[in-house]
């Protein structure tokens, strides 16, 4: 028999939780294959790497090392002595999370109270929002500019009202661009006392040679930040989800790795990270044929009358100069699943993961048909 579900309920919610905007993920596959009918998709929607993982990663998992059965270490030490090594940073300044997600949420739990005020750009990657409002927290969000870049006058404005965090990606998610060196010294040289700034690098490995190393230049700022890094885009872990945090102090680093949960990067995933982490080369031979189908996959788009952001990432987002959830439907008729951006005034932008060559090849000549009808 079945039991009746109450439309409402008289239960006490936190209505910080109950009213936050969904998050835009991408399409999965069997969404995808049943919407299109069709299996031959190209998945072009969620920033993956097209190359996948590094064989190195497969064997690890299929090696008599990895034991499932076990409780996987809480403290990812061996996987923070390997990134202490590459990053020559003491490993206590480094959080392992689940996806660098859980550790934007760790960060808004541990330094954030109700009524905070946070600073973040729009469009905005949603977990810049979301956690922040979860935590009651009031968000402030900066436009980027008409030429699809960062406003950097506007974000010094913001910051000099002190906010508690001021989340920043670069290489931007959903836009592309990223701050250069001297912008991003402008950005620092206006964070006061009391502001903690999380540089979001989850596309730092695609940016290209000469971009700043957020890392290396907030090494010896005196700011109080955070940089983020995962290990789901350039390194083809997105399925396993390991992700970090390099912070400013030792004291900062204890209180973010207390508000995660115990054993939040489970074995394999941790396995896998030490893997791909130790074949570098693979990594960025990836990224650089990432890098240069970006380049193709952006002059193809531009000749077809978009305006495409600058890019220093995975993917391209682009002005449509119409509805883009149309547009992306029209390409899933055709097997190819992309983002349309539902953010309020950015609905009419989509943003394109760069696939392998055969599937760009799908997206620019499917674009090329509906533009033409």
């Amino acid at each position: 028999m079945e039991q009746s579900v109450k439309p409402t309920s008289s239960l006490p919610l936190n209505p910080h939780i109950a009213g936050l905007p969904p998050y835009n993920a991408g399409m999965n596959i069997a969404m995808a294959r049943a919407l299109s009918g069709r299996h031959d998709i190209a998945r072009l929607a969620s920033n993956e790497n097209p190359d996948g993982c590094s064989p190195a990663v497969l064997a690890a998992l299929a090696s008599s090392s990895f034991e499932p059965w076990r409780y996987a270490d809480p403290a990812c030490t061996a996987l923070r002595t390997a990134l202490g090594e590459r990053l020559a940073i003491d490993p206590g300044l480094i959080v392992v999370g689940n996806g660098s997600e859980e550790m934007i949420a760790a960060i808004s739990r541990a330094v954030l109270v109700p009524g905070a005020s946070v600073v973040t750009t729009v469009p905005s990657f949603g977990l810049h929002e979301i956690e922040p409002l979860a935590m009651g927290a009031d968000v402030v969000k900066i436009a980027m500019t008409h030429e699809m870049d960062f406003d950097l006058a506007a974000l010094e404005t913001a910051i000099a009202a002190v906010p508690r965090i001021v989340f920043i990606s670069s290489p931007w998610n959903p836009v592309g661009s990223g701050l250069d060196h001297s912008s991003l010294q402008r950005l620092i040289g206006a964070m006061r006392p009391g502001t903690l700034l999380v540089l979001d690098e989850a596309y730092f490995e695609f940016a290209d040679a000469g971009a700043p190393d957020g890392i290396e230049v907030l090494r010896d700022s005196g700011v109080d930040h955070v940089v983020l890094r995962t290990f789901s885009k350039a390194y083809g872990l997105a399925g396993l989800r390991v992700g970090y945090a390099v912070c400013s102090g030792l004291e900062l680093a204890r209180v973010i790795a207390a508000a995660k949960t115990p054993f939040n990067v489970n074995a394999a995933a941790q396995t896998a990270a030490i893997a791909a982490l130790a074949d570098e080369g693979w990594m960025k031979a990836s990224a650089g044929r990432v890098r240069a189908e970006r380049v193709r996959a952006a002059a193809a788009l531009a000749a077809l009358g978009f305006r495409v952001a600058p890019s220093q990432t995975n993917f391209l987002f682009f002005d449509c100069k119409g509805d883009s959830s149309r547009l992306a439907a029209g390409l899933l008729k055709q097997a190819i699943i992309v983002k349309a951006w539902r953010e309020g005034g950015y609905e009419h932008y989509l943003r394109a993961t760069i696939g392998l060559p055969a599937d760009n090849d799908r997206l620019i000549a499917a674009l090329q048909e509906l533009v033409a009808r």
